[in-house]
């Protein structure tokens, strides 16, 4: 990969929690790069660091050795409010469950990232429009969480992901909690928006059938084992 392809770059990342005999080593000198335009399928079995890897790399947690390098900038040498900052501008995040707020509308769940970053409201809500009519929600704009199903919600929360038109999609088992009509959907979903919005995606995920879709796919082991791609 050349220097200024790359947008995620990992060296030796080192991560655990606890101390004294309950220290628990999750990651040990883990090295991975992920291409500009790349879509990433991260896989392996349950409690191995999937999403403590995406949480790493989305700047919600420290490693505690190595290099997180995005798009060429060193983050480990940022502060938290840097990181916020680059966070909010650079980064959408799709998580298993939505995390949509049960008292704010889809418009305004999808709005809510411009509205942090200090954009007009008049703004953030047209482009809250734009992005559920770009996923299928037309029609729901008004409607609250609770009104709507499982996979529309996730929808809203893809929505919500690029509405700050991020470089870097993270999601974390986005469909894991659909059923097989509704991860299909999500899917097709991320899976276009990453083409038409030109992202780089990195996908945690247990879906087999998922992971073969994407570029390639990195196989997480235990720590102390060899991760790679496979």
């Amino acid at each position: 990969m050349s220097e200024n392809n790359v947008m995620i770059r990992l060296r030796g990342i080192s991560k655990d929690y606890g101390e004294g005999d309950a220290r628990v080593e999750v990651l040990k000198g883990l090295d991975l790069e992920v291409n500009k335009g790349e879509m990433l399928a991260i896989v392996g079995p349950s409690g191995v660091g999937k999403s403590t890897l995406l949480h790493l790399v989305g700047l919600l947690d420290r490693a505690n050795g190595g290099l997180v390098e995005l798009d060429g900038q060193d983050t480990d040498a940022l502060n938290g409010s840097e990181r916020a900052r680059l966070r909010n501008k650079m980064l959408g995040f799709v998580f298993q469950h939505h995390h949509l707020l049960d008292e704010l509308d889809a418009r305004d769940n999808v709005a809510l990232p411009m509205r942090i970053a200090g954009r007009p409201a008049t703004q953030a809500r047209q482009e809250a429009e734009a992005l559920l009519d770009t996923v299928g929600l037309s029609a729901r704009l008004t409607h609250f969480p609770d009104q709507l199903s499982g996979g529309e919600q996730q929808r809203v929360a893809v929505a919500r992901a690029l509405v700050m038109r991020p470089q870097l999609l993270l999601a974390d088992e986005p469909t894991g909690n659909l059923d097989r009509a509704a991860s299909d959907g999500v899917f097709r979903l991320i899976r276009d928006l990453h083409t038409e919005e030109s992202l780089t995606s990195v996908i945690v995920t247990h879906n087999e059938e998922m992971a073969g879709q994407c570029d390639r796919v990195f196989k997480l082991a235990p720590a102390g084992e060899l991760s790679g791609y496979v």
